[in-house]
This record gives structure tokens, sequence and C-alpha cells, in this order.
């Protein structure tokens, strides 16, 4: 069963791959966007929170955030692994602008009150926030796995936890742009590879599998952004799909599987992907050229637009009732 799950998984991952490598340009924009976004000086010290940021995409995110800044912006770093946390933490540039931090908050985010729990602590100690940036996430083959809040763990990391910390979040964001800062909202997740949601069965309850739930988590991010962005016009919501990237999610996978073959199958896609670092950088690239509104950005920062985008403004209302509900937001 589980070796059906492992081709039904890994088959479509080596296609987007492969796909991904085909529409890569013989000359990279990287070299541009390294040198664009180094030039990033805001007027105000950024103050900027990564959930799931103790490794892959939201480290890299970080520490270029960290170099951009010369180590003054205010870095939360949001996860369940301190001392991963805490060796990113001391790598970072020292700040030399008062008021500056470099902090960790713990949080498993596969439960609502925990994701509650660490915006209070965060909004108590910084009331204001320019960056959300959001990448939680895990590989396993096993079917739907509830936590004790009735929420699948794949889909409470891959959607539910980042409607709740962005809506959690909304006071320090909005404070950012009435001071005339950034406030900007970013989901690395899959735009553009998403599918057609059931909307009678939200959450997954009644007919869960590894392929329905690989293709409802990016339609929910993008059907959130745009709410998000309907009800925050003056703020930016980015649903990003970061390609494929080196990181170590297949050596911690929890199926056994997948981490007894992760070095196969990274020899197969190291020709399509790329490190978290350059991942960081095109993903930065996307963020500081988005301004107010939803956007769904590529593998390379660009703006997809609508492209494979699925749902209706009505599958975009009823899953906002139904993620309410299902969060206990308050």
């Amino acid at each position: 069963m589980q070796s059906s799950n492992f081709i039904t998984l890994i088959l479509p991952l080596l296609l987007v791959a492969a796909a991904i490598f085909l529409s890569k340009s013989s000359m990279s924009p990287l070299a541009s966007i390294r040198s664009s976004n180094a030039a990033f000086s805001p007027s105000y010290p950024p103050v900027a929170l990564f959930v799931g940021g103790t490794s892959g995409i939201g480290q890299a995110m970080a520490e270029a955030l960290g170099r951009y800044t010369k180590g003054n912006a205010t870095i939360i770093i949001a996860g369940r692994n301190r001392a991963a946390a805490d060796a990113i933490i001391a790598k970072l540039p020292k700040p030399t602008t008062p008021g500056i931090s470099h902090e960790f908050v713990e949080c498993d985010a596969t439960l609502m009150k925990n994701v509650r729990a660490a915006t209070k602590e965060i909004l108590t100690r910084h009331p204001k926030l320019n960056f959300l940036v959001m990448s939680p996430g895990y590989l396993t083959l096993s079917g739907r796995d509830e936590t004790e809040e009735g929420i699948d763990r794949k889909l409470a990391l891959n959607y539910y936890a980042r409607w709740t910390f962005a809506t959690e979040l909304l006071p320090a964001l909005k404070r950012a742009k009435e001071d005339g800062e950034d406030a900007k909202v970013f989901s690395a997740m899959a735009a553009g590879k998403g599918g057609e949601i059931d909307i009678e069965d939200l959450g997954l309850k009644k007919s869960f599998s590894l392929p329905k739930a690989a293709l409802a988590s990016p339609t929910y991010n993008d059907l959130m952004m745009e709410e998000l962005a309907e009800r925050n016009p003056d703020l930016t919501f980015i649903h990003a799909h970061p390609g494929v990237v080196r990181t170590n999610m297949l050596n911690s996978a929890q199926s056994t599987i997948l981490r007894a073959t992760s070095s196969i199958i990274s020899v197969l896609v190291y020709p399509f992907s790329v490190t978290p670092e350059d991942c960081a950088e095109y993903m930065w690239h996307g963020m500081f050229n988005s301004t107010k509104g939803a956007f769904r950005i590529g593998s390379n920062g660009e703006n997809i637009g609508r492209k494979r985008y699925f749902g209706t403004e009505a599958q975009r209302k009823k899953l906002w009732e139904h993620t309410w509900e299902i969060t206990k937001s308050e």
C-alpha cells in the first residue's frame, strides 16, 4: 500500500520538476535578482516572522533578510526545533540598530490552539509586522492523520495553520501599513498546481486521499489569499510555487520508504532543482515586486496570474466560513 502511495506521490513531483527545468531560460535571471534584492534598504527596521523557518525555504528566506539588512531586521522564527533556530540565529549578522531582536517562538503548528498562543505571544512583543513568511510542512505517505482538533496534519500545516497565522496577525500587519511600511503575507505552497475542490467536503473528512490533499492545498491557499486581499485591500498576499528545492524534507519524512529512497530521488531531481538559498532569492524578488492585493508567483518569483486557477467566489466564501469554524478563531 505504501509503495503504491509512493508512486502516486513521486511521479507528479518528477513531472513538475521536468516541466520547471524545461521552462527555465538558458540565461538565469538569478544574478540580477540577487543584486536587486541586496539593494533592499527600507527606511524602517523590518519585523518579519518565518513560520517553518528552522529549515528549508523558510530558513533561507530568514537568512537572506538578515543579509539584506545587515542584521538590522527583527527576525522571528516559529517552529518546533529550538536548537535549529538557535543555530540559525547565531549565524545572522549582529544588529547595530537599537531595539532589533532575533528570536525563536516555539509552535507546533499542527494544532490551531498552539498557533493562536504563538500569535498572542508575538503580538505582545511586536505590535507591528512587515513580513509574514509561511512554509511549514512535511512529507508522508500515510492517509488521513487527524490531530486532537479533528484536522488532518498535512492540511493543518499546508493550509489551516497558515490561515490562522495570517488572520490572527492582521492587526500587526495593518499597523505597519498605517505607518507607511511594507505589510506582506507570503505562503510557499504550490500556486498553479492545484485542482478542483469539493465544497461539500472541505477538509477532506469524507474522502481523503494523498492526491486529493495535494490538489486541495494549493487551491485552498489561492482562495485564502484572495479573500484576505478582498477584506484587507491595502495589504499584500502572495501564494508562491517555489518549485523543486533541495531541502532535507525527504530525509526527515515520516515514511520509511521516502527516507530510504531519498538519495535516489534527490539524484533524479537534482538537475531540475535549486538550492534553498537560490529559491529564497527568487521568492524575495517576487515579494518585493508585489504591490497591494493578491498575487500568485512561480519558481522564479514571476507573477503567474491566473494560470491553473481553480475556485469561484462562492467557493471562496464557503471555504472562509468553514475555516473560521474549524479553527475556532475568535
